[in-house]
């Protein structure tokens, strides 16, 4: 056998017929001792379904990310050399503000030893975050994968098990439904893996701008909106943490197993819409625009509208409880924190609704405007006595009030003449 061998990424009976080609050199036919091709079939598909539970985990909680390593990184280390001179920049405007107010004392002396404490502080997380990501992604990565896929109380686990020995194992039905729900679980890990993985890039590049705010003395406003935001995206996984405690009433059945998979699409496009900031609503909400538009079936449809639930999208001010920020308008609040935490003056905008929010609205509400209208007609109508049984007859014009007299209306007084002009004829 060669030193390469290219049956190396092949799993279950596929490899060893491949092996079995490759040293004989007519390739035999698989092993199938007991039920023959069904055998064979049965054992395909718990080795499908085994790679497909595998990259999901992959997908939805990667032990390897996009974001820089290490803060030497190409992708990494402008933004270290722009967060850290704009640390000392405004180290050196406070110190020398303190400076000149030396005169002050006590006050003076205090403010420019935080700076220099905040100073080092912002300086030293500038280089630490990369890897604080990446710790904190590797350990995300392992519980998940242990909640999941470690062995038959997981849900993965479970979907294993019972393909080899649950009540249903056999039924070519129920091993249809559980590939299919894999398949489309498999799908929306992948949507989940892109949206987290850019995410995690974006504020991790951002942490040195971020942390260049502390040297103005201590603010931490900005900070931790920005520590919020990334473990959400961190701990975005383990929402499917919820479906846990339902894994035990599947009774080995693997339709009960496709229920669960299913209520984790739902999950999945939870995670997408409160976890990855201000694009999540706005990408959940195509997903389910997609599944909507092509399925008619009410348990699909039913799933997407509870992991996207309808709202409006609101641009600039709050407008009821059921809106959600544009893209536009998350960033430009979060802008405000960053602006506010390095002292710069930052004007809000006006609150209005997008152009496609209030159309929906105005169509969303005209039909309960009608309704309502009609049942006031109708309750005016019967309320009037001997209305129903005496036609309406319709209003008669009155007569015609004169003005009362008095004295006539006075006239504006005609300008003189200029003593240098002839009268006007």
């Amino acid at each position: 056998m060669p030193d390469n061998n290219p049956c190396d990424g092949i799993k279950g009976q596929a490899k060893e017929f491949c092996e079995r080609s490759l040293d004989d050199g007519d390739p035999p036919i698989p092993n199938q001792g007991g039920g023959g091709v069904a055998d064979g079939a049965s054992d395909l598909v718990k080795d499908l379904a085994k790679g497909l539970c595998d990259s999901v985990s992959k997908l939805v909680a990667p032990k390897s990310l996009s974001a820089p390593a290490q803060p030497g990184d190409w992708s990494y280390a402008p933004f270290v050399w722009l967060g850290q001179h704009l640390a000392v920049g405004i180290f050196m405007c406070v110190v020398v503000v303190c400076a000149l107010t030396a005169w002050q004392g006590v006050p003076r002396l205090r403010q420019m030893g935080a700076t220099t404490g905040w100073t080092l502080v912002a300086v030293a997380g500038m280089s630490a975050v990369p890897v604080a990501i990446m710790k904190l992604n590797e350990a995300v990565s392992h519980a998940f994968t242990a909640a999941f896929n470690a062995d038959e109380t997981t849900l993965f686990g479970a979907i294993q098990h019972d393909l080899e020995k649950g009540g249903d194992a056999g039924n070519p039905l129920a091993q249809l439904l559980i590939i299919s729900a894999l398949v489309v679980l498999l799908a929306f890990a992948g949507l989940v893996y892109l949206t987290r993985q850019f995410g995690i890039l974006a504020f991790t590049c951002a942490a040195p701008l971020v942390l260049a705010s502390l040297a103005r003395g201590g603010d931490t406003t900005a900070v931790r909106a920005w520590i919020n935001r990334v473990l959400g995206l961190l701990f975005t996984p383990m929402v499917l943490l919820l479906i846990s405690p339902f894994i035990p009433l599947t009774k080995q059945s693997l339709v009960l197993d496709t229920a669960l998979l299913l209520a984790a699409c739902g999950l999945m496009l939870r995670m997408i819409f409160h976890g990855v900031p201000y694009v999540g609503p706005r990408i959940a909400g195509a997903a389910r625009s997609a599944i909507e538009s092509r399925t008619t079936n009410p348990v699909a449809r039913a799933i997407v509208r509870a992991g996207v639930p309808d709202v409006y999208e609101q641009e600039n001010g709050p407008r009821g409880v059921r809106t959600v920020p544009t893209p536009g308008r998350a960033v430009h609040q979060d802008r405000g924190v960053l602006y506010a935490a390095y002292g710069v003056p930052h004007r809000p905008r006006a609150g209005r609704l997008t152009t496609a929010s209030t159309i929906k609205q105005v169509n969303e509400g005209a039909e309960r405007h009608a309704r309502l209208t009609e049942a006031r007609r109708q309750a005016r109508t019967a309320n009037q006595p001997g209305a129903a049984n005496q036609p309406r007859q319709p209003r008669q014009p009155g007569p015609v009030v004169p003005p009362p007299a008095g004295r006539p209306p006075a006239t504006s007084p005609q300008p003189a003449p200029a003593p240098n002009r002839p009268p006007t004829p």
